[in-house]
This record gives structure tokens, sequence and C-alpha cells, in this order.
């Protein structure tokens, strides 16, 4: 049996539907169920359970799955390996990344892979962080990029770089002035926070509870680029990896203050499946993240039009009238989940400018 067949029957199992594996490979519905008939044939037993949905594997076809994994990946490895013995790096990379890794300097990475290895191909796709570690575990991405890396049973992970956390503020906010703040001082004052699921949020908690200090909740949501934007409105103060808010900074949309008398960075890593042996492509972009770990210290914006939209934001009136799919197109969602996520954070931003917007013109 082909090793392309076998992958296609992985990749059925793995989406458990035939029309998207199908889908993926660029062929009919029927033909791969053909392909998996074949394999049933071949082998005198059912793989499939074709009478539940999402489909099931049986017995059977639980230890073909896991055989025929371990199989396709190392083959085409090894096909890859074979075809640059003597040729330019030309296989293919895929990651997937957490939102807040950062665009520009990702897309700049890509680019700098590209020069060096035009032939090879990159698909760089931003995903929430349970996704990201999901994608790797269940074989759809080579690596993945996510914050406070740890390694499992099924997951190796690779520190790449730490981001220093500072306390970020609307420039008319009364701490915007200062050259540093201690946590003490941020006892009593409104956060706007990361969801309580995320490691973030347990490290930032951590922090203010080892220092005694109790800030007052005033919104909670599951990205950076939403919290910035309350934040900008003058909701409440946040704690933010300092690359995040580069351009708000650099935009003058947004303070970044240092903090003293503490350490708090968020560690960012590189993570794989365990066991699995990367191609020679994946394992040239893992070497290049490796060796460009920080971001530089301002991006500059790309067009004055960006600009632009950077200080549009920041007004309160164009918040309120902000649309929900303007947003996933900015963060580039894809789950039906991430949607809802981003439908309540917008409803709840909106409101929130409304009510600026009225307090600035009672007043």
């Amino acid at each position: 049996m082909h090793p392309k067949s076998l992958k296609i029957f992985c990749d059925i199992v793995r989406s458990r539907s035939f029309s998207r594996a199908a889908s993926e490979h660029g062929i009919s519905q029927s033909r791969a169920s053909q392909i998996v008939d074949q394999l049933e044939e071949h082998l005198g037993v059912l793989l499939l359970d074709r009478t539940t949905r999402p489909l099931g594997l049986t017995p059977e076809g639980e230890v073909y799955y896991e055989g025929c994994r371990r199989l396709v990946a190392r083959y085409f490895v090894l096909e890859e390996q074979v075809r640059t013995l003597h040729q330019e790096v030309a296989g293919r990379v895929s990651v997937a990344s957490i939102y807040s890794i950062g665009l520009s300097h990702m897309n700049r990475i890509v680019q700098n892979f590209l020069k060096q290895y035009p032939k090879a191909n990159v698909r760089l796709q931003y995903q929430h962080p349970h996704r990201v570690i999901e994608m790797v575990e269940n074989d759809q991405v080579d690596l993945g990029l996510v914050s406070y890396p740890k390694s499992s049973r099924s997951i190796k992970a690779t520190v790449w770089r730490e981001e220093p956390m500072v306390l970020v503020c609307s420039p008319t906010h009364p701490l915007a002035k200062r050259e540093s703040v201690s946590l003490d001082e941020l006892d009593g004052l409104e956060l706007v926070g990361f969801d309580p699921d995320l490691e973030i949020r347990h490290e930032i908690d951590r922090a203010l509870a080892s220092h005694n200090v109790e800030m007052r909740i005033a919104m909670e949501f599951d990205n950076t680029e939403t919290i910035k934007q309350a934040v900008e409105i003058n909701a409440g103060v946040s704690l933010l990896p300092r690359p995040t808010v580069d351009r708000e900074v650099l935009a003058k949309t947004l303070v970044a203050i240092p903090l003293s008398g503490i350490e708090l960075k968020r560690p960012i890593g590189i993570i794989c499946a365990r066991g699995k042996e990367l191609g020679s492509t994946a394992q040239r972009f893992m070497q290049l993240l490796l060796s460009q770990p920080e971001v530089p210290r301002e991006i500059q914006l790309d067009e004055e039009s960006e600009l632009a939209h950077l200080d549009d934001r920041a007004s309160a009136s164009q918040l309120a009238n902000h649309s929900t799919s303007d947003e996933l197109a900015d963060h580039g969602a894809t789950e039906p989940g991430e949607l809802a996520t981003s439908s309540a954070a917008s409803s709840s931003l909106a409101s929130l400018a409304s009510a600026a917007s009225a307090k600035t013109t009672s007043s």
C-alpha cells in the first residue's frame, strides 16, 4: 500500500471525517472512502466504525492507526532527507502560534527563512494556546509556539525567549508619567486581566499575592489585543509582555512602565510532538527561531495608515462601532469558540466605550 494512502487514512481518523480529509488532499470523498475500503479488504478486518458519528475506530483500527501514524511520519521525513541530500531545502514546515507572539516578528522570521531557502514552504497559523498544543499532539503541525511551555508525555518543549512584563496604561492615566512602578502601588487599582483559566493569569495572580496586592478586576479577556483596547479607553491598567505593546507605545496610544522590585517575565517556547522526527525543513526553521530569540525593542510601522488605524482605535466612539468581523480578521480566528469569545469581547468593549463616551460628553 502506498504511503500516501496510509496518510489519507491517518487524516481521516484524525479529522474523524471523510470529507475533511479528502478536501485536505484534493481528492473526492468517494475516493477517500475507496482507499479505506481497499485497506480493510487487504487486511481482512474493519478499521473504521461507520455506525458512530463522528467516525470511530475499531480495536483493530486503533492498532493499525497508531502504527501507520508513526510509519507515515518516518517515511516522509526519510523522503525529504533523500531529496535534500544534493539539493536545497525544499520541504514544508507547518507552525501554529499563539496570537501574542507577534505578527511582525514572525513574519520577519518567515521572510528571512524563505530568503535562505527559497524553495521551502512555510505554513504559519495563529490559534488559542490549547488549540496550538492540540494541533502539535495530533500531528497537524510540526511546531507550536506557546507561552509557559511545559514538556509532557506527548510534548517536548524548548525555551525560546523570555519577555519582561510591564504595567500598561492609557496615556491619560495618573501613572502614565512614571519611569517605573512597584507592584505595591497597584493595590486597589482596576485591572483589565486575562481569563482565570490562562497560565499567564495564574502567574500574575501569584506575583500580586506574593506582595499582598489586591487589584479590582474590571474586565477579563482571553487575548492581549482585546485587553489593549480596553486599556486604551482607560477601563483600567494591565500587566502585559512588553513586546505585545510595542506598536501601541510607538503610536502613543498606550504607555508601558517597567516594574520595579520584581522580575516578572513570560517565557515563550517551541513545542513539538515527543518522539516525532522532524523533517530537515522543520529542523532548519527551528534552528532559525532559536538563533533569533529577541524581539526588536521598537517595531517600525510599515505604513502611516497603520499608525492612523492605531490612533483611531483609541477613540471611544470608534471602538464602540468596532465590528466583530474586523476583530476576527485581525486575529485570524477560525474556531467556533474563538468567534463566540471575540463577539462577547466586542460587546463588552462597545458597552464600556459607550459609557466612556457618555461620561466625556456630560463633562
